[in-house]
């Protein structure tokens, strides 16, 4: 059972990481946010790597289309994921951002069943309605909400939750395609892979049509790397977990992801939750946790 407190810990440091993103995010602009997360975790990513390699015998890995072709869209998947949540949470507030992302699991039920024909019990589905009515109320707007454009936040919200749901389908697919023998040694490798791919196309892109972003993130480079270390921990141990566990209960476990931001939220940033905010954030979590039982 090592891979509840694992799970606890990566949702602890994905907490973090979004947070030292949001604090650069006004010079480097959401682009350049995204850039942090991939280019200043991959120093420690590499010593994970070092770390597995290390631990791990007798490895075969192969690097075929199958495991191209989903890392690839994966990565891709996951920049515009972490982008969405940026924005969100300028708009709609790092906690209600944070609640909103969680319908990754729900969405990535719906789209599992449209595109691999992945089927939930009347209890998993029953999950996928309750998370959507009560990120809904989460997300409404109303008098003291957080957030200067709660709607729109919370829409790229769902598009980040969407994102999010794919590109943890795709890991797990290039994962077990590079090798499935040692499941913990291919989800550190293909980790590294993904995030080398990501750094090299947001820096060309920003290269291109910003350059001003892209110096703002080198001038960042403290509160950057920050950000990198929790960002490469969270991946790492999210990673190993779902390699020695089911995908549904490590994220239903990773569900205290919410109640984390929402008290990094009103620490941090002087963020306040409504009561009723709080109490369909927490019907919200019960929903995300039946469908991942489901």
């Amino acid at each position: 059972m090592i891979w509840i407190p694992i799970t606890v810990a990566a949702a602890f440091c994905q907490v973090t990481r979004n947070a030292a993103q949001r604090s650069v995010m006004g010079g480097t602009g959401p682009w350049g946010a995204t850039l942090v997360r991939f280019l200043f975790a991959l120093p420690f990513t590499a010593a994970f790597v070092t770390l597995a390699a290390v631990l791990t015998r007798d490895p075969h890995l192969r690097a075929s289309l199958a495991f191209w072709a989903p890392a690839l869209l994966g990565g891709a998947s996951q920049i515009g994921a972490t982008a969405a949540l940026l924005v969100a949470m300028r708009r709609a507030g790092f906690a209600v951002a944070t609640a909103v992302q969680q319908s990754s699991l729900p969405l990535a039920a719906l789209l599992g069943l449209a595109v691999y024909g992945d089927r939930l019990s009347a209890i998993g589905w029953t999950g996928v309605a309750v998370t959507s009515l009560a990120l809904l109320v989460v997300t409404w707007p109303r008098a003291g909400a957080s957030g200067e454009r709660p709607v729109s936040g919370a829409l790229f919200g769902l598009l980040s939750g969407l994102a999010f749901g794919f590109s943890l389908n795709a890991f797990r697919q290039a994962g077990h395609a590079l090798e499935p023998g040692h499941p913990v040694f291919a989800a550190v490798i293909t980790l590294a892979v993904v995030q080398g791919v990501q750094t090299l196309a947001l820096t060309a892109y920003l290269a291109l049509v910003d350059r001003p972003a892209l110096a703002a993130v080198a001038r960042a480079w403290r509160p950057s790397l920050a950000a990198g270390f929790w960002g490469a921990t969270a991946s790492a141990g999210w990673f190993v977990a779902l390699a020695l566990a089911p995908a549904g209960p490590v994220r239903a476990v990773g569900v205290v992801e919410a109640p984390i931001a929402a008290a990094a939220g009103r620490r941090l940033f002087a963020e306040r939750l409504t009561a009723v905010q709080m109490l369909f954030g927490l019907i919200a979590a019960a929903g995300v946790a039946m469908t991942a039982l489901g």
